[in-house]
C-alpha cells in the first residue's frame, strides 16, 4: 500500500470550515490503496472553540500527528494571527521528521490557510515525493480586490497587501505541484491560467463532499414549534460577495407579501452568519431584513455553530436555504450538509458555480428548487425566486424520489477519496 502525508493546519477538534476537507477524505484513503497520515496543529494552539463531537467523528484507526504553533496571544501583538504563519515552522519540522524516518509516496497540502503550501516545493525536492496542492478557496480571489474588511465590505490596505503577497507566493507553490485539486474546476483552472510555469501531471475537481456517517453525531441544536409556519434555515457565514443574493431573496419575499398571500407562512432563519463565535457577533442579516420590512419573518443568530449543531438545525427545519455569490467560482460547502439533512433545498446560485450544475443534475422540485443567475446579477431573477418561494411555502415536502442518487453518490467522501487516489497514482507513477 502506498502512503500519503496530509498536511492540514485545520483538523478536529478545531471547528473551522477548513477542518472538514481532510476529515472527510483521509479515513477513506486506505480503501483506495493509500495509507494516510495526517499532520496538523496541536489543539492547544487553535484560537477557536474546540468541538469534541467533531473529534469523536475521526476514526481511531486514522493516524494523526500534531505540531505546535506559535502562541496567538503573542504573535497578535505583532499583527500576526494567521494559523498558517503561526504553524509554518512546526509543520515544516513535523513533515521533515516524518519524511526522514518513514517512506511516503506523496504529500497532499490543502489551503486555507495558504502559507503551508510553500512547504510543498522543498519537501518534493528534498524527499523525492509527489506534491499535490489542494484549493478549498482561491489563493488569489476577490479578497483585497473587490471585497475586504473595510466599510460595507470594501478592501482596505491590509487586504490589498495580503492579495499582493498571494500573487507573488502562489506561483512558487503551484509551479512545483505534480497535482492540483480544488473544490471547483474553475478554481484550479484560474490558478493555472495565472501561472504559466505550472504543468501538473493531474488535476481534479473534488468538492467537499458528504459522509452519511455524520448523522450519527447530530445533536439537538434547535427546534421549531408546531406553529403552522414553514421554517426555512440558512446555516453558515454570509460573505460580502453574497449580499446581493440575500437582497434579491428579500426583494422577492417583500414583493410577494405586498401583492399576494403565497409566502405568509414562510419564516426565514439565519444561523452562524458571522465568522465569530462570541455572543456579541455582529448581525449581518437583520439590518437588511429591516430595510425590506421583513423583521417579523426573519431571525438571525450570528455566532458560528459547531458542525453537528448546524446539521441538527437543518434536520429540524422544513427546508434549507443556500445562497450563492457574485463570484463565479464560489462553491458553498453548505451544499453537502444540506443534502445529507434530507430536507427540501432552495438554492440561489451563480450559473457558473459547480454547485449549480450539481443541484440541477441531482434533483428537482419539491426536493430541489434551484434559481441560477449570470454576470448580469441576481436581481434579474426576482420573479423566478418569488415563484419558487411560493411553491416551497405551499409544499415544503421532501420527496426522496426527486433525488437522483446516481448523481449524489459520486460526491460522497468515499468516492472523492477514490478520485484523489487516482490523482496520487498519476503523480507518483
Amino acid at each position: 500500500m502506498r502512503r500519503v502525508l496530509f498536511i492540514s493546519p485545520h483538523f478536529p477538534p478545531d471547528s473551522s470550515a477548513g477542518t472538514h476537507r481532510v476529515r472527510l477524505l483521509a479515513p477513506h484513503m486506505a480503501g483506495h490503496g493509500w495509507a494516510p497520515t495526517v499532520l496538523t496543529v496541536d489543539p492547544r494552539d487553535y484560537e477557536g472553540r474546540m468541538d469534541a463531537a467533531l473529534a469523536e467523528s475521526v476514526p481511531d484507526t486514522l493516524r494523526v500527528v500534531r505540531a505546535r504553533a506559535w502562541s496567538a496571544p503573542i504573535t497578535r501583538r505583532f499583527g500576526i494571527g494567521d494559523l498558517g504563519l503561526r504553524a509554518y515552522r512546526g509543520l515544516k519540522h513535523g513533515a521533515q521528521s516524518l519524511l526522514s524516518s518513514e517512506r511516503f509516496d506523496a504529500v497532499f497540502i490543502t489551503i486555507y490557510p495558504t502559507y503551508p503550501a510553500l512547504l510543498g516545493p522543498s519537501l518534493k525536492h528534498d524527499f523525492k515525493v509527489a506534491f499535490v496542492l489542494d484549493y478549498q478557496d482561491p489563493w488569489v480571489g476577490e479578497w483585497g480586490q473587490s471585497v475586504g474588511p473595510g466599510a460595507e465590505g470594501a478592501p482596505d490596505f491590509k487586504s490589498r497587501l495580503s492579495r499582493a503577497a498571494a500573487m507573488r507566493l502562489e506561483p512558487k507553490a503551484l509551479a512545483a505541484a505534480d497535482g492540483v485539486t480544488a473544490v471547483s474546476h474553475l478554481t484550479y483552472e484560474q490558478a493555472l491560467a495565472r501561472t504559466p510555469s505550472a504543468s501538473p501531471k493531474a488535476t481534479a475537481e473534488l468538492p467537499i463532499g458528504w459522509d452519511r456517517r455524520d448523522l450519527d453525531f447530530v445533536r439537538d441544536a434547535h427546534r421549531f414549534g408546531d406553529d403552522g409556519c414553514v421554517h426555512v434555515s440558512y446555516v453558515g457565514t454570509l460573505l460580502p460577495a453574497g449580499f446581493d443574493t440575500l437582497r434579491a431573496l428579500f426583494s422577492a419575499v417583500a414583493a410577494e407579501r405586498a401583492t399576494g398571500a403565497g409566502v405568509q407562512r414562510l419564516r426565514l432563519h439565519f444561523f452562524g452568519t458571522s465568522n465569530l463565535r462570541s455572543a456579541d457577533a455582529p448581525q449581518r442579516v437583520l439590518p437588511i431584513a429591516a430595510e425590506y420590512g421583513l423583521s417579523d419573518v426573519v431571525t438571525e443568530q450570528a455566532p458560528r455553530l459547531d458542525y453537528f449543531d448546524a446539521l441538527g438545525v437543518l434536520r429540524q427545519s422544513h427546508a434549507v436555504l443556500l445562497l450563492g455569490s457574485r463570484e463565479r467560482h464560489y462553491t458553498p460547502s453548505k451544499v453537502f450538509p444540506a443534502l445529507v439533512a434530507e430536507r427540501p433545498v432552495l438554492a440561489l446560485m451563480h450559473e457558473a458555480s459547480n454547485a449549480a450544475d450539481l443541484l440541477a443534475r441531482i434533483g428537482h422540485a419539491p426536493a430541489v428548487r434551484l434559481v441560477t443567475y449570470g454576470d448580469d446579477g441576481v436581481q434579474a431573477r426576482i420573479d423566478r425566486i418569488r415563484g419558487e418561494l411560493v411553491g416551497l411555502a405551499a409544499n415544503p415536502r421532501y420527496d426522496a424520489a426527486a433525488i437522483d442518487r446516481r448523481v449524489l453518490e459520486p460526491t460522497s467522501a468515499c468516492a472523492l477519496a477514490g478520485r484523489l487516489a487516482d490523482v496520487l497514482n498519476r503523480c507518483s507513477a
